[in-house]
């Protein structure tokens, strides 16, 4: 059974301070994952241990790979190769992460045996067409609830064949599961993006020596190539930034500098829409580590400007929209968000659960079916409800840095999914956060 935790935000102050946030979310997925296919001892450092990337690591003990850590961040994986995985002796359980089950799909329709992947409430009410189908058209058999959702029972033994994949929509989760099948097809596997998502699969390919040839939108690997174990120091998470870059924004008087965040090109989108604002970002220190570009980020306060999206860098910020609703709340102006509907399939509707949650304190949101039209104004304090997602408790807790009176944030345990020392960071920069458990 799950604590019930609230936060409780105490209205108004500023962030001053240096922090390193936690280990990007997507690439210590992606790190396990290939760490275990490959030849060889594979070490990681920076490794987010959250509840989404501890479920990925599970699922590969329970497939037989023995993993040590992690401690501090660190892991060792000793890699059984592209075809050393056993099979489990019980479903997969992977949470809340739908990382983990939309890419664990496409490597396990590879393998000999039967598996069956399994998720937490949430997580089985999103859905997993959009990865079945596609494994489908390859020769995977793969069964789901008659909405199309899981238990995902995958049928091992099954050949595989590459096919040249046009995606219906933006989505990483998508690519990286049909590139993951596509190590295992016979033939060449290609996926053609409508607009540009997280590379960081095809990076990591790159980093453990396994050929990806990218032609503009097109992606492509085979099956004839192998995973050789490396080296990984894994930057902090810009999602996890974002919530203290547009804190840090909104509250008069504030300076953060935050250290060595990943500022991979198909993950910055929430910058360029800060600037845009008006946002006094800057950058330093830039290095590329392990094919990822990490920098340290330094922001000042300023006054933000209402502005309307632009559609292209939509796909480049999918999962910081939360916090830009909020960054746009204290706006001046107005601000027009479209061409998101992705985000009504997150852990939760976050374009109507935002909205609600922003009319709450006081502010002129208006959901849309693809987006919100945000007018800035005074956040006021009140009550509101998480929906059981953890981007939308931390985002109403920077909304306090603003408020006029103190903000309750119902159903908080869901922070330790992705970043479980949120609350003492926040507090470290300033923020007046209080994490009080409801028996």
């Amino acid at each position: 059974m799950t604590k019930l935790i609230n936060f409780i935000v105490q209205p108004g102050g500023c962030l001053q301070g240096q922090i390193r946030v936690p280990g990007d979310k997507s690439i210590s997925h992606r790190s396990i994952m290939l760490g275990a296919l490959a030849n060889g001892t594979t070490h990681v450092k920076g490794f987010l241990e959250a509840e989404d990337a501890l479920a990925t690591l599970q699922a590969f003990r329970d497939m037989g790979v023995e993993i040590q850590g992690p401690e501090d961040g660190e892991l060792t994986i000793q890699g059984v190769g592209m075809h050393g995985l056993k099979a489990p002796s019980k479903p997969l359980d992977v949470g809340n992460s739908g990382t983990s089950m939309r890419l664990l799909s496409g490597l396990l329709a590879g393998q000999s045996f039967d598996s069956t992947l399994i998720g937490d409430e949430s997580l089985s009410k999103r859905p997993m067409k959009r990865v079945t189908n596609p494994l489908a058209e390859m020769g995977a058999k793969i069964d789901t609830t008659e909405s199309g959702t899981s238990p995902l029972h995958i049928n091992g033994g099954k050949t595989l064949h590459g096919i040249d994949y046009d995606m219906p929509m933006a989505s990483a989760q998508v690519k990286s599961c049909v590139l993951l099948a596509g190590l295992y097809a016979e033939g060449e596997t290609s996926v053609t993006e409508p607009a540009p998502t997280r590379d960081h699969t095809e990076r990591m390919l790159s980093g453990f020596g396994y050929t990806v040839e990218r032609n503009g939108n097109k992606v492509t690997v085979n099956s004839k190539g192998s995973l050789t174990a490396c080296e990984i120091d894994v930057p902090s998470d810009i999602s996890s930034a974002a919530f203290f870059l547009v804190g840090a924004c909104i509250a008069e008087g504030s300076e953060i500098l935050l250290k060595h965040v990943g500022l991979n090109p198909t993950r910055t989108g929430v910058i360029d829409i800060l600037k845009l604002m008006g946002a006094d970002i800057e950058t330093s220190n830039l290095k590329v580590i392990g094919g990822e570009p990490v920098a340290d980020i330094k922001v000042r306060s300023s006054q933000l400007k209402g502005i309307n999206i632009p559609p292209e860098l939509v796909p480049l910020a999918i999962d910081e929209f939360p916090v830009l609703f909020i960054a746009a709340a204290c706006a001046e102006g107005r601000t027009v968000l479209t061409n998101a509907q992705e985000l009504r399939v997150k852990e939760c509707d976050r374009i109507q659960v935002m909205a609600d949650g922003l009319q709450t304190l006081g502010i002129d949101a208006v959901a849309t079916d693809d987006g919100m039209i945000i007018q800035g104004g005074q956040l006021g304090g009140g009550v509101v409800e998480s929906h059981d997602d953890h981007r939308i408790a931390m985002s109403f807790a920077i909304a306090g840095l603003r408020a006029n009176a103190p903000i309750t944030i119902q159903d908080c345990a869901n922070v330790n999914t992705s970043f479980p020392p949120f609350v003492s960071l926040a507090g470290d920069l300033g923020l007046a956060i209080e994490s009080k458990e409801i028996s």
